[in-house]
């Protein structure tokens, strides 16, 4: 849960709060360049983003964590060969098209990371590449050549801002978060709208700080911090093939490493709830809070299931507290997983009212009522499209924090997860039918 609950009356104002969220750690520059080109698989005029974030100096403090898809992007591999190396000094990024499985995918993404290194004057192999976008598609090389020494001419130490928009493909929002820690802080950007959900992390995350945090220490606290956050997001149940999440020290500032991983933490819990609040076509982030399991695997386990099952997915889209199919989504993954675990003590609550105690429903009279109030207030928006037409969203930023509370305690252990996840929705449909077109 965000460590703040924010509203915004509208996107100015929002935007008001980016840009306070946005200055970059000390030792960071980002840059962007924007260029037109013509998809050789779908011939029509397409634009790309290219954005550039450097070290003033390679820094030997960083890590990463990438998808477990068996299908990952070149810029994927060639991130796990880049952990080996002793020093890192940029990370460029393009958004529209995600370099997997295309012809010569990780030689063109090593002549951007060529080109990057040539104009900051450091080698290829200090550069880690990131894409996001169509997949199967080919990078329009040439002309992303082109654009990097714009991206790089356009570097400043002043905003994260511009990286955090130059990301983007189908958010309607650009993601910052930021924690201070004594003189330092932890900046991160996110880019995630579809595709989301993690075998360890999902789109792309990229966590700058100021902080002097050693490589390993950095490294074990960032999947520390992972597994608290993106690990317990789900937006639509499939994990892309070009995961990334990256995180890097200027070691300008000395400090606590404790404090320091609290930090990363609370970062990436934001952004990880952000991400699914920004998901494509979503009105409503699902929280689901899950206690008294025998295990970590059980209670996470239970909380993916409530919120990828596409009947309780397309409930919360209506507001309507059908709250029948949370029980079955939770029967059908127990009886399925862990068939040998008491579900007699079951008790569940959403929106703080009790609907299943004991082995059965409680809806009492006006129970109904208070759940659909309930759901409503948790609506970022509502679906205001003439019928037969495309709904599109009809705001660019997060109105409120609000979302659907769902306890569930299963009185069978200690181990306990919060999951997020969010609603099935006509916005959901129309932006993934309509997605390359």
């Amino acid at each position: 849960m965000p460590s703040t609950s924010l509203t915004f009356a509208d996107a100015s104002e929002h935007r008001r709060w980016l840009e306070g969220q946005a200055e970059l750690p000390a030792g960071f520059r980002v840059g962007t360049a924007r260029l037109a080109f013509t998809p050789i698989e779908a011939p029509k005029p397409s634009r790309m983003t290219m954005t550039v974030i450097a070290l003033e100096r390679p820094t030997p403090d960083f890590g990463a964590l990438f998808t477990r898809n068996a299908f990952p992007g070149a810029p994927v591999i060639l991130g796990r060969r880049r952990l080996a190396e002793p020093t890192i000094g940029a990370i460029v990024v393009n958004n529209k098209i995600s370099n997997v499985c295309a012809p010569d995918g990780i030689v063109a993404a090593e002549r951007v990371c060529e080109a990057t290194a040539q104009a900051l004057g450091f080698t290829a192999a200090q550069v880690l590449p990131s894409s996001t976008g169509v997949i199967g598609w080919r990078l329009p090389v040439e002309a992303m050549l082109e654009a990097v020494p714009r991206a790089t001419a356009a570097l400043s130490s002043h905003s994260v801002l511009p990286a955090a928009q130059g990301i983007m493909t189908t958010d309607l929002y650009p993601k910052i978060r930021r924690a201070r820690v004594g003189a330092g802080s932890v900046v991160g950007i996110a880019k995630g709208a579809g595709m989301i959900e993690p075998n360890m992390a999902t789109m792309l995350v990229y966590l700058l700080t100021d902080l002097a945090v050693p490589r390993e220490g950095l490294r074990a606290a960032l999947r520390r911090s992972v597994g608290r956050s993106f690990t317990l997001i789900s937006i639509d149940s499939d994990t892309s093939t070009s995961d990334t999440v990256v995180a890097l020290s200027s070691g300008v500032h000395r400090c606590d490493p404790n404090a320091f991983e609290a930090a990363l933490t609370t970062v990436c819990q934001d952004l990880a709830e952000d991400v699914v609040r920004n998901g494509e076509g979503v009105h409503h982030l699902l929280r689901v809070a899950v206690r008294g399991c025998p295990n970590d695997v059980v209670a996470r386990g239970l909380g993916k299931a409530v919120v990828n099952s596409p009947l309780v997915k397309a409930a919360m889209a209506g507001n309507d507290p059908n709250v029948g199919r949370i029980v079955m989504a939770i029967g059908k993954h127990m009886g399925a997983q862990h068939p040998g675990v008491d579900l007699s003590g079951l008790r569940l609550t959403l929106g703080g009212h009790t609907i299943f105690d004991a082995g059965a429903f409680r809806l009492e009279a006006g129970v109904e009522a208070a759940l659909v109030a309930h759901l409503r207030a948790a609506e970022l928006y509502a679906s205001a499209a003439p019928e037969g037409t495309v709904f599109k969203p009809p705001v660019s930023f997060p109105p409120h924090e609000r979302a659907v509370e769902l306890q569930m305690d299963l009185g069978a252990g200690s181990a306990e997860a919060t999951v997020l996840g969010a609603d099935l929705t006509h916005e959901y449909i129309s932006e993934n039918a309509d997605y390359r077109s």
